[in-house]
């Protein structure tokens, strides 16, 4: 099974050595209980979980979760780069019949469909790392908050097994319980996966043509309209003081009344209700946001997640990334940038893993250090500054 799932020894008490495994039995018994009593087999749930441990690596992931701590500059750097709008188009080209299919089965234009599998798994190089039937328990008997919803998460999780979707050794993902190319939480994979594939099954793990056409009708289910525009970047006069956010809808004359026109210079266009969206402050981009925009954003519930799926769509279309300036006089680094500067610390000694362009702990402790010994501030920050430092040291 991998490196994140290990297995208890079970008999003689071995399994219970420590206050916390006997919190965790505890725990898992009245798991059992919950799922016996919402149609869960004893054998199901049994099999599924046997030999479980809890990991409270899990429980510190909790509390750091990007789209909510990353500066947005820093996390559109890596997910819509040119690196990943290259493999995007191809990806287009090599499914493009699979998309065609879902798009026209679902409304949903195929470059968004693409977007999310993009940002959500790297076109499936990254799905997650953790099992379900260990990340979820953890969460469950050890986090401090959601508990009720991880449960039924769990629950949900048992009866994609027990109705024969997906072994138990198939289920790994996000720490939270996402999984698979798109990563649906596993009662979003009850309520909207589909086959898309033909085969009568929905296997969002293995089989692409499955994600795509559950991707699809997620967003269709969450309202996206056909044809429609997610939005795009506006100007904002400059010491603007209105209203902003994503749930202020007000019509498009009301923004216009306020100075606001797109970024060329044009006046606003679009249908029905829109928001200004000012994801840095006012000293930042700004964007002029509809209905499409709220679907992608209910995917993820982070205005940068949305902001991801709809700037990687509209460059997959061949469309420029953000044009305004950030506000930040440290830029971030594509992904290319990131291993070069992976690459230059391991040069110095410190042990960062594999240069993949993926920062971690390791890397992040790497820099602040350097960081000290190069005269910057110490920030653990993948940017411009400590990497123009280190080529020109």
């Amino acid at each position: 099974m991998g490196r994140s799932l290990r297995f208890a020894l079970i008999g003689a008490g071995l399994a219970l050595a420590s206050p916390a495994h006997a919190d965790f039995s505890s725990c898992m018994a009245n798991l059992r209980s919950h799922a016996l009593a919402q149609g869960i087999s004893a054998q199901t749930f049994d099999a599924s979980t046997a030999g479980i441990e809890p990991d409270m690596k899990i429980i510190e992931l909790m509390e750091n979760q990007p789209e909510f701590k990353t500066p947005i500059w820093d996390y559109l750097g890596t997910l819509v780069d040119d690196e990943k709008v290259a493999e995007g188009k191809a990806m287009l080209k090599k499914y493009a019949s699979t998309l065609a299919a879902a798009e026209q089965r679902f409304g949903v234009d195929r470059h968004t469909i693409l977007a999310v599998w993009g940002v959500e798994s790297d076109f499936g190089k990254s799905g997650g790392k953790w099992h379900l039937m260990q990340s979820l328990p953890t969460v469950i008997c050890f986090g401090k908050r959601r508990n009720d919803y991880f449960r039924g998460e769990f629950i949900a999780a048992l009866k994609i097994i027990q109705r024969g979707d997906l072994a138990p050794e198939k289920m790994r993902g996000s720490w939270a319980g996402a999984f698979g190319h798109t990563q649906f939480m596993p009662s979003t994979y009850l309520r909207l996966s589909v086959d898309g594939d033909g085969d009568g099954r929905n296997d969002l793990v293995d089989s692409v043509a499955d994600a795509l056409h559950s991707t699809a009708n997620y967003l269709a289910k969450a309202g996206w309209q056909t044809g429609a525009s997610w939005g795009y970047e506006v100007r904002v006069p400059e010491n603007y003081a209105g209203p902003s956010g994503r749930t202020n809808k007000q019509p498009l004359s009301n923004w216009a009344g306020r100075g606001i026109v797109k970024f060329d210079g044009g006046a606003l266009t679009g249908g029905g209700q829109a928001a200004l969206l000012l994801p840095a402050g006012r000293d930042g981009p700004g964007f002029i946001v509809f209905k499409n925009y709220d679907a992608a954003y209910s995917y993820n519930g982070a205005d940068s997640y949305a902001l991801a799926i709809s700037l990687l769509s509209d460059r997959l279309k061949g469309k420029p990334g953000v044009q305004g300036e950030w506000p930040t006089d440290d830029l971030p680094l594509a992904r290319e940038q990131r291993r070069e500067l992976q690459r230059l610390l391991t040069a110095r000694g410190y042990d960062v893993g594999e240069p993949d362009g993926a920062i971690g702990a390791k890397t992040r402790a790497a820099i602040k250090d350097i960081e000290a010994k190069l005269g910057l501030p110490q920030t653990g920050r993948p940017g411009s500054k400590v990497l123009s430092a280190l080529k020109g040291a």
